[in-house]
């Protein structure tokens, strides 16, 4: 009923959501980078049972403007500048559930996150925590128990599945650059993929981020709300190149003593940009190459900057 396809895994960095950043959140952005939610296929979950193997890394660099405060290891800081290289390996299984409209994945994601801070300490507690940290540690893990597939014929398709990070990474609230958030986050995300069947697609991918309480330092984030959208148009021998874009709103304020000296510090961003990509055949496998750049142009307690992010993909059906 359903032919082949040539994917992505609608797990490779949920994030990014589903990302690294900690800072409207605790650090200033909690997991998702802007533009960085969404890849190439999201909406599909593959027919054929297998492996499928990606590896992505995004650089961020970006600063609080304004002068405004920022929660950070629960303190207040102003003059936020942060650098973060983010690299995830994740492994995906495609359950054998045979090649009806219902198919079903799990997944695994291991980080690695570099992270350059500064900023410079301003209370409520007091704690010197100095104005410069850089470190490069595991982060937290990205786990996805179940994402089910449906396909409502051979060009759209949806996707739904329960990414949850779990607090694995390295953490310190005596360290400014922590690529662990100390929280669990519990991510329900929906993705929808049209193929145009001319190598090009329109995915749009929508999720929910509600974080748990960093029990160090008594602060809790708000939940967050992410809208990523993707469009390629296809040139041929596998070549593909388009936009991509994010909205990124926290819909509840931050909880704690730090957040409510700074009014829950609600955050937002918005950010647009280009994306290049190549699809095919490599040995034995399905293979996909991506790369992006998101600036981001419209941000409220949250730093503006510009993310670049590179994906490798291998599908073994």
């Amino acid at each position: 009923m359903v032919r082949p396809f040539v994917v992505r895994p609608l797990l490779a960095l949920c994030v990014l959501g589903t990302s690294p950043l900690t800072l409207g959140a605790e650090g200033g952005v909690g997991r998702p980078i802007t533009g960085q939610q969404v890849f190439s296929n999201a909406g599909i979950v593959p027919p054929e049972p297998g492996w499928v193997m990606s590896f992505t890394s995004i650089w961020y660099d970006g600063e609080l403007k304004g002068g405004k405060g920022a929660p950070i290891s629960g303190e207040v800081g102003v003059g936020l500048d942060m650098k973060v290289s983010y690299t995830m390996a994740n492994f995906t299984h495609i359950w054998d559930t045979g090649k009806g409209r219902w198919n079903y994945a799990s997944a695994i994601g291991v980080p690695v996150q570099y992270t350059d801070v500064s900023i410079s300490i301003t209370g409520p507690r007091g704690r010197t925590l100095g104005s410069e940290d850089t470190g490069t540690q595991f982060a937290d893990m990205l786990i996805t128990p179940i994402a089910a597939g449906y396909h409502f014929d051979e060009v759209n398709h949806l996707a739904l599945s329960l990414p949850i990070y779990v607090p694995t990474g390295a953490y310190n609230d005596d360290r400014l650059a922590n690529p662990g958030q100390n929280t669990y986050t519990f991510m329900p995300t929906v993705a929808f993929t049209h193929l145009d069947g001319k190598g090009g697609e329109f995915t749009l991918s929508s999720g929910l981020e509600f974080y748990t309480e960093n029990d160090a330092t008594d602060y809790r984030n708000g939940n967050i709300f992410t809208l990523d959208v993707l469009w390629t148009h296809g040139f041929g021998n596998g070549w593909n190149a388009g936009i991509v874009g994010g909205y990124v709103q926290q819909i509840t304020d931050d909880k704690g003593q730090t957040a409510d000296s700074l009014n829950g510090f609600r955050g937002r961003s918005v950010g647009a940009g280009p994306v290049v990509g190549w699809a095919g055949k490599f040995a034995d496998a399905q293979a996909s190459v991506s790369a992006r750049w998101v600036p981001e142009f419209d941000t409220k307690n949250r730093p503006e900057g510009n993310g670049f992010s590179i994906n490798l993909t291998l599908a073994f059906f």
